[in-house]
């Protein structure tokens, strides 16, 4: 990378941690903490706050990836972070589970990953997009193994409206980032297609795109269900719950150690799909290994390794995939297809959480795990199909991203 480039990247690795970070550091309290709101005891009622976010990001994807292709990728980021923040607020006010949901709906109003994506991908070389598209990988597993170090201990400190508030300061940073760190916007090609329904449907038609888009899809549902049983089995293997972030936070580190080592050497050879689809199936063990261990005694050893393997998986994939859509889309509909990719993304989080907590429920932890090592083993049947994505080797940067 050069230094304009870095700086790209850098930037909106950190917009993406910041709002990130505000966004997991709920997770692990909401359920305990929505009690003492009114309304709190109703799950029905406290499950739809927690994810209606999710169902927000999933409708408005497309619209903002069409919004920051037209307008611009900076205003769509700020409008969205500003929405974020306000939500934020709003649920930092709030004195009923009715309260908390309307905050996390303007949460999720703030979709501002295609826009944060396209951007990256307009002011980077494709030889070293992927590692662009890793900073920001790597800034969401990093983000939410420390959130789940850092969110206990500020419900302890703050209670729920002490983590908003900290949520809604750190959108404001993001928003700084934005204005002052990151690069001006590279100018738009003349060819920028208006017709915005064509170009959806166009984008959804395309065969390649339609494997990534399955495969985030399926990728965060199956993290989302993995983490409804995964605590419980650490409780079992002797492990506070106040301790969990503790056996995550090494496991996500060394992890992107390994992804350094073999994603970008494999990529500049050519041979991104064997990485690729090794990680699919890296994905699929690690749910037969926790069968597993579900099966009898946990071992604290054994869920660290699985862990670390599952990690390795995922940033692999959470990096490569990203950087691919932006390779297959024309740069006049880098938002558009973008928006789509991420509306996936989003509905899988949504779809995890639910399908993790209705398996964990009725079928147990066994059937979850059974459940997503079978969604793995579909993606992997899928992917088989992909085209090799051609080698990146490197070559002279053009005018804009020279430093």
């Amino acid at each position: 990378m050069n230094a304009l480039e870095r700086r790209a990247s850098f930037s909106l690795a950190l917009i993406y941690a910041l709002r990130m970070l505000g966004l997991f550091m709920v997770l692990p309290v909401f359920t305990l903490e929505a009690r003492h709101y009114e309304g709190g005891n109703d799950p029905t009622a406290v499950g739809l706050a927690l994810g209606l976010y999710g169902l927000v990001q999933a409708v408005l994807q497309i619209p903002f990836g069409l919004a920051a292709d037209r307008f611009g990728r900076k205003r769509v980021i700020v409008a969205g972070l500003m929405l974020f923040a306000l939500g934020s607020v709003v649920a930092a006010l709030a004195t009923s589970v009715a309260g908390l949901a309307w905050g996390r709906a303007l949460q999720g109003g703030g979709a501002i990953s295609a826009a944060v994506s396209a951007l990256l991908a307009d002011q980077t070389r494709e030889s070293v997009r992927t590692k662009g598209m890793a900073l920001i990988g790597a800034s969401i597993g990093l983000m939410f193994a420390l959130s789940l170090v850092v969110g206990p201990l500020l419900s302890a400190w703050g209670g729920l409206p002490g983590i908003f508030w900290i949520t809604s300061v750190l959108a404001v940073a993001g928003i700084a980032v934005v204005l002052w760190w990151t690069p001006a916007e590279v100018p738009g090609p003349p060819d920028t297609m208006h017709s915005s329904s064509v170009t959806v449907w166009a984008i959804l038609r395309l065969p390649d795109l339609a494997r990534l888009n399955l495969g985030v899809f399926i990728l965060y549902t199956v993290q989302l269900a993995t983490w409804v049983a995964v605590p419980a089995l650490l409780i079992q293997a002797g492990v506070e719950k106040s301790l969990h972030g503790w056996v995550y936070l090494p496991a996500v580190l060394l992890s992107f150690v390994v992804m350094g080592a073999t994603l970008f050497p494999m990529e500049r050879r050519g041979r991104l799909r064997s990485l690729f689809l090794v990680s699919i199936g890296s994905v699929m063990l690690v749910q037969f290994g926790l069968i597993w261990q579900s099966m009898g005694s946990p071992s604290l050893a054994v869920i660290g390794f699985l862990l670390f393997v599952f990690f390795c998986g995922f940033n692999v994939l959470e990096a490569s995939q990203p950087s691919l859509a932006s390779r297959l889309a024309p740069a006049a509909t880098r938002g558009t297809v973008l928006g789509i990719y991420n509306t996936l993304q989003s509905l899988g989080i949504f779809a995890g959480g639910a399908l993790g907590g209705w398996l964990a429920k009725s079928q147990g932890a066994q059937g979850l795990f059974m459940a997503c090592a079978v969604l793995m083993a579909l993606w992997l049947v899928v992917a088989w199909g992909m085209a090799p994505p051609r080698p990146t080797a490197p070559h002279l940067a053009t005018d804009h991203t020279q430093s």
